[in-house]
């Protein structure tokens, strides 16, 4: 059996890909690899789901920015019927007076690229949002428009019914093995006994991506780190609350009548997840996020949690970036890897511009080079600072 275009993992990012090089024109064979496919265990499903534009470097900004786009015409691109409940409630991440240049810096290179963030002083969010407490705060940015939260299974399955009617083929397999001669990858070994022949193999294996390419011979600093997030109900229902973003990390959010928090892990220095573990540390709520939502919004001083779930992320331990494009030696083995939170969101954009790569040749309608591989055979840091 062979296909001319072989993608390893067939969530968000496979899919994107997928869809986006039939819609470049490309008429070739193409296999869609997915170990779980009900995605009960994927980074895609078990995100928070939201999409920003608070980013610090350009090249982030502008994949969101696709994604944005997209989402303004869902229903012409995918129907009358596509919806995936987006919310465009906005971010608004607070810095304290020492985070206070960072903030600055990122908003600045925001606004060069079009997005519509306000920067405000303590006072200035006190009135905008009364419910909000601004200890410690010295000032924060807010998205006016362009951003929010939405339903990650609803986008997941827009793509993958969108690909039915596009000859692609979907198999439930895990790759045991990659096989090379010299600098091109030959086949693809998959756990049901079967041996696939690739002219070209993708790898959008999400946390499970640095396995992937090591079958390969390749080194990539990609690795599955552990995130939970926690389900609560509040007395206080406000309508008019962003996506919050607290200086120490913890994030929350309004979900219809209640609310998601997450974001107490270390983001550095905690080490690779254990694949199979999905047990919620309930720790964190109550000796970490707790203490801080109730400082941070008074009223959730008396909350209660009520559900909670734990997925994995692709997280790149060498900047926090994405890893988009093909190994400098190994020509036909692509990534698009290493989000470090914002796969979802960036998906669309990035197999877009992976779809007009090996269809055109080049980069059209978002330049990812930035994002190469050689930055990671260099051991040069391409760093992303607003990771969430």
């Amino acid at each position: 059996m062979r296909y001319d275009i072989v993608i390893i993992g067939g969530a968000i990012v496979g899919s994107s890909i997928a869809y986006y090089l039939r819609d470049e024109g490309f008429s070739g064979s193409i296999a869609l690899i997915e170990r779980d496919p009900q995605f009960a265990h994927a980074a895609t499903t078990l995100s928070c789901a939201s999409i920003r534009q608070q980013f610090s470097i350009p090249q982030n900004i502008r994949l969101s920015q696709f994604t944005m786009k997209l989402f303004r015409r869902l229903k012409e691109e995918f129907g009358a019927d596509a919806d995936i409940g987006f919310r465009e409630g906005g971010f608004l991440i607070l810095a304290s007076e020492n985070g206070l240049p960072i903030l600055y810096a990122n908003h600045e290179a925001q606004v060069a690229e079009g997005a519509d963030i306000l920067l405000e002083d303590a006072d200035q969010l006190t009135r905008r949002f009364p419910w909000l407490s601004t200890e410690g705060i010295s000032a924060g940015s807010y998205g006016r428009s362009g951003e929010g939260w939405f339903d990650a299974h609803a986008m997941l399955t827009l793509f993958r019914k969108a690909l039915r009617g596009k000859n692609v083929d979907f198999m439930t397999a895990s790759v045991i093995g990659i096989e090379r001669q010299g600098h091109r990858v030959t086949s693809v070994r998959l756990d049901n006994a079967e041996t696939i022949e690739a002219g070209t193999v993708l790898n959008s294996a999400g946390p499970n991506a640095g396995k992937v390419a090591a079958l390969a011979g390749l080194a990539l600093p990609v690795e599955p780190r552990k995130r939970n997030v926690f389900v609560f109900e509040a007395r206080e229902k406000y309508a008019d609350m962003p996506l919050l973003v607290d200086p120490s990390g913890i994030y929350v959010r309004p979900e219809g009548s209640v609310y998601l928090t997450g974001g107490a892990e270390p983001e550095e220095g905690d080490g690779p997840a254990d694949p199979q573990d999905f047990e919620v540390d309930w720790p964190l709520f109550e000796e970490v996020i707790w203490p801080v939502l109730a400082t941070r919004i008074p009223a959730f001083e008396a909350i209660k949690p009520t559900r909670a779930w734990a997925g994995h992320y692709d997280y790149n331990t060498l900047d926090q970036n994405a890893v988009i494009g093909p190994h400098p030696q190994v020509k036909n083995f692509l990534f698009a890897n290493g989000f470090s939170g914002h796969g979802l969101q960036q998906a669309p954009a990035v197999g877009k511009a992976l779809a007009e790569l090996l269809v055109h040749g080049g980069y059209r309608t978002v330049d990812c080079s930035a994002f190469g591989y050689i930055r990671v055979a260099e051991g040069r840091a391409f760093r992303e600072l607003n990771v969430i």
